[in-house]
């Protein structure tokens, strides 16, 4: 049984009055607390955990961390050690794979204290009994949001709760959006975790507003950032083509929920994989344009991303790569692929994003569209003239406010959605202050793009933008030399001629705008040519161009030498091992990091805080971190570009949650009391009832066990649904580790499981020869289970359109098949993996295949193959295919006893054996049988060998193996 609880004073650090709120929840029953983002999750587990610590004599168990809260929790845990003094406390003990010794783990159980295991070591443990369920104090369940009915977590709990009824159990979440989907989904999830209350706790809480709207408000200066009007142009042809493309996608397939199917929801990052997942169960009877439409989201949800974070040639550089993905092969169809490209805002989109980085100078009075001349246009990134501004705005306010009027530093904090920003505004801040000299470069304040030029001294901006300028024209150029390459072996004989008159197209003059009409400004409005073997119509710039265009932008001597300052930093990364620098004269630059920020926040103590782009969960972390101390003044620069798509996926996030919220409080009011079935807890005689078979053979009487079926199970197959839906079944499941396939119904039946994707990889490797081979060797009955996902099509291409096909379709042993089912495979995957199990069946045959659909049916399956048979030895299922003498008894016993030939021995000698003139099936037999190997067969003599296959086969042998090569 579980210690008893020590109700020893414990020194907390619950600053806000909700937070104290909830913990006393938690110590007073068990419950299911979601809790909004950035409202300092973390640190209320991390006091909880204290609490059990510092009460000493306990074990307490963190499911489903990750590393860095490992991290996290570690050290608060001995902060508040330190802090507390208490003798008693011992920190955080992590369980991982670096950890897997089980002398090691038994030794941590037994001495007890907070542990952090992973999900699945601690179900193997738990199940092998090398941790006493009835010894744990209690459980917390991290990221209850992913704990679903067959998931690893789920199966935990379910074992603790049978086992343990007295413990504490604990679920946390910050993410609410997950219980909202499907019918009654929080009382689902609650059902899952065994608990029956649940804790809201939003943003719009009245605890929560009062702790943070209070006097220790922080200060928070908005700035909408304005977009260029090309930023805008860009911005509405990706919409544009977006929408048109969501339109088709709900005109090719009706019948399905397309509520979500909104331009407004496509703004979300995972939108794309929402469609895919809505579409999985169908996704083999799908259109191939639908399937591309899908993954042509993703590449447009790139680019609008793309656009606000990039600068204007780094953009137009990844537009160059996402034309080069989406251009299909030499000689085929172009239609087939990306539909989008085709479109009119596909053109301006591509075309208006070259002239934010550089265009030609456009000649009215010439009849050639273009001149021999390109001029760098090096648009800048609107944020940036923003941040420096602001930055001067700290410097001078930190000048009139000195850091001793309070107890926060005056380090400037900037923080950015990603690391590759992060990288970006340090070289902007580094070159902020160096003088570059005086530069020509167009006027692009207004973003007209009208090639006005003017004279001004060199801004940060221009020296960071003429270099990106030169490293692109300078990718282009070995690009271009690569697709010369590749165009001149395309044309050799033998080969489509697409490429070879692509190349001869693109060594000529381009051909004739064939377009009705061209939308955009600056280059936009003049001609343009269709790249060879491209759907979408680009610029074609001359290599004297692209030649000239370098060398006008080449660096200055003072620029080369700014250069070398910024980027040869002998002490780079060095402030990773060596405090070199005062906090009160430091900018950081750093990347949303979840909970981690907390941390910055805590060891920084910024003063000033640029958020470069928004993000609601570190506003909230802000507002935390002021009202819980009182002597640090916070002053935060919120920039966003004020309508953008950054812009509307704050708002749309904000919403999604409090939607969320009202939601989840509007069904706990409404939810009837959740019960959870455990059968652990039923009557003896209604558990007797439930294992009587009822299956009558032979006219034998009815055989009735109170013992549950048992399954033998490896321990790598934990990570699969199937061990838990096993043990769900009412099936003692004991995981071993296995050298002989990965599940043992009976003493006659091995189950080697494979997915779709692990089944084509040990088709193509040979793996799965070799598992089916020992598997013959070890038993009578030998299955391949292979296993579909529950959400995909059960269909496998080569099966339905090929000309082979099993008689239902799936299955050869007639187990219990359906042809409803789903996990797509590729076409040329599918068919190699036809022939390769049909080879594989051809030189097995003993060896049955089962097809199940999903993890649920093949849980049925594992329950009818059981039925009237004897139950599986662990030790013995262990022992098989290791280097131990099993065989004590006599050979034909053994072999009796197991209803196989030749368990124990190779294949390959037998094989050679059979090679051998005079030897039988029968005389191999008796040949493996009384001798030890080849080599002793090979110097026997005729009547050595005369009482094991008979004089005449004797004779043969003996000529075979003496017969001189060398005689004529």
């Amino acid at each position: 049984m579980p210690p008893e609880r020590t109700n020893a004073p414990v020194k907390l650090s619950l600053p806000l009055q909700y937070q104290q709120d909830i913990f006393t929840e938690l110590r007073a029953e068990d419950e299911l607390v979601v809790l909004a983002r950035g409202l300092g999750l973390l640190h209320l587990i991390t006091n909880f955990l204290h609490f059990h610590d510092a009460a000493g004599n306990n074990l307490v168990l963190v499911v489903g961390a990750d590393d860095r809260e490992n991290e996290w929790i570690g050290e608060a845990l001995s902060e508040h050690n330190d802090r507390s003094k208490s003798p008693l406390a011992r920190g955080l003990k992590v369980i991982n794979t670096d950890k897997a010794s089980v002398s090691m783990r038994e030794r941590i159980y037994a001495q007890g204290g907070v542990l952090s295991v992973t999900s699945r070591i601690l179900v193997v443990d738990l199940l092998s009994k090398l941790l006493d369920a009835e010894k744990i104090t209690g459980m917390i369940i991290l990221h209850a949001d992913k704990v679903v009915a067959t998931s690893l977590e789920a199966f935990i709990v379910r074992i603790y709760r049978q086992m343990n009824k007295r413990g504490f159990l604990k679920a946390f979440s910050e993410s609410p959006e997950p219980f909202t989907t499907g019918f009654a989904p929080l009382a689902n999830m609650l059902r899952n975790l065994f608990l029956r209350k649940a804790s809201l706790w939003p943003r719009f809480h009245v605890a929560v507003s009062e702790a943070l709207e209070g006097d220790r408000k922080a200060e928070v200066i908005e700035l909408e950032v304005p977009m260029s009007s090309k930023m805008r142009e860009i911005q509405n042809a990706v919409l544009e083509c977006v929408d048109l493309s969501v339109a088709e996608l709900r005109k090719a397939n009706t019948g399905l929920d397309m509520e979500e199917w909104t331009l407004d929801s496509a703004l979300h990052k995972n939108f794309a994989a929402t469609i895919r997942r809505q579409l999985q169960h169908i996704w083999h009877r799908v259109s191939k344009r639908t399937k591309q439409i899908v993954s042509d989201l993703t590449d447009l949800q790139s680019i609008l991303h793309a656009l606000l974070t990039y600068d204007s040639v780094s953009f137009v550089k990844f537009l160059d790569t996402i034309v080069i993905g989406s251009a299909p092969p030499p000689g085929s169809n172009p239609h087939n692929h990306s539909p989008w490209l085709f479109l009119d805002a596909a053109h301006v989109l591509f075309q208006t994003a070259k002239s934010r980085a550089y265009e030609g100078k456009f000649d009215a009075s010439s009849s050639a569209a273009f001149s021999a001349a390109l001029q760098p246009v090096l648009e800048p990134l609107p944020k940036w003239d923003v941040l420096a501004e602001v930055l001067q705005e700290i410097e001078h306010d930190a000048y009139l406010h000195p850091t001793n009027v309070d107890e926060s530093n005056s380090t400037i904090l900037i923080m950015c959605s990603e690391v590759k920003t992060c990288y970006q505004l340090r070289e902007y801040i580094g070159t902020m202050s160096t003088k570059i000299g005086t530069v020509t470069k167009p006027q692009h304040g207004d973003g007209d793009g009208d090639g006005d030029e003017i004279s001004e001294e060199g801004s940060s901006a221009d020296v960071i933008m003429r270099r990106r300028l030169r490293s692109y024209l300078n990718w282009k150029r070995a690009l271009s030399n690569v697709n010369k390459n590749l165009s001149q072996e395309g044309s050799q004989p033998g080969t489509p001629t697409g490429a070879a008159s692509g190349q001869r197209q693109q060594q000529g003059r381009p051909p004739p705008n064939k377009r009705r009409r061209v939308r955009g400004g600056g280059a936009v409005n003049s001609a343009a040519a269709r790249v060879p073997n491209s759907s979408v119509q680009t610029q074609v710039e001359q290599p004297v161009e692209v030649i000239n265009l370098l060398n006008e932008i080449q660096p200055t001597e003072v620029e080369e030498t700014q250069k070398i300052e910024i980027d040869v930093d002998e002490f780079e990364d060095m402030e990773d091992y060596y405090e070199l620098y005062d906090m009160n004269d430091l900018v950081m630059v750093h990347s949303y990091d979840g909970d981690m920020d907390e941390h910055i926040l805590e060891e920084v103590r910024p003063r000033y805080i640029i958020m470069y782009e928004p993000d609601s969960a570190f506003i909230r972390r802000v507002e935390v971190y002021r009202s819980s101390h009182a002597g640090r003044n916070v002053k935060v620069y919120f920039m966003y570009y004020g309508g953008s798509v950054e812009e509307q996926r704050y708002l749309s996030a904000v919403r999604r949650e409090k939607d969320s919220f009202t939601k989840l409080i509007r069904e706990k009011g409404n939810m009837a009391v959740t019960l959870t079935h455990d059968k652990s807890a039923e009557n003896p005689q209604e558990q007797f009832l439930r294992t009587v078979n009822t299956r009558i053979a032979g006219g034998g009487r009815l055989a009735a066990t109170a013992a549950p079926p048992l399954v033998v199970v490896d321990v790598r197959e934990f990570r699969s649904a199937l061990p838990s839906l096993l043990h769900g079944n009412n099936m003692i499941v004991v995981p071993v580790q296995l050298t002989v396939g990965d599940y043992i119904l009976t003493p006659d039946i091995c189950v080697e499981r494979k997915s779709v994707q692990d089944l084509l990889q040990s088709l193509k490797n040979g793996r799965l020869y070799n598992q089916a081979e020992t598997m013959l060797q070890h038993y009578k009955t030998p299955l391949l289970l292979i296993e579909f996902d529950q959400d995909k099509a059960f269909t496998f291409d080569a099966f339905t359109t090929g000309n082979i096909r099993t008689e239902s379709g799936f299955s050869t042993t007639g187990a219990a098949t359906t042809s409803s089912s789903s996990s797509m495979i590729n076409s040329s995957n599918a068919k190699s993996a036809q022939h390769l199990l049909v080879l594989l069946t051809l030189a097995f045959p003993r060896l049955k295949i089962i097809w199940s659909s999903s993890p649920y049916q093949t849980a049925e399956i594992f329950a009818e193959l059981k039925k009237n048979s004897a139950e599986p030895d662990p030790v013995r299922a262990v022992q098989i295919g290791l280097d131990i003498d099993i065989s004590g008894a006599e050979s034909g016993d053994v072999m009796a006893a197991a209803g196989i030939e030749h368990r124990s021995f190779n294949l390959l000698p037998q094989d050679m054996l059979r090679a051998v003139p005079g030897v039988t099936p029968q005389a191999l037999d008796r040949l493996i049988l009384e001798t030890d190997n080849i080599s002793e067969i090979a110097n026997m003599d005729e009547e050595q060998l005369d009482p094991l296959v008979g004089k005449e086969a004797a004779r043969r042998i003996v000529a075979f193996f003496r017969k001189n090569l060398f005689d004529d």
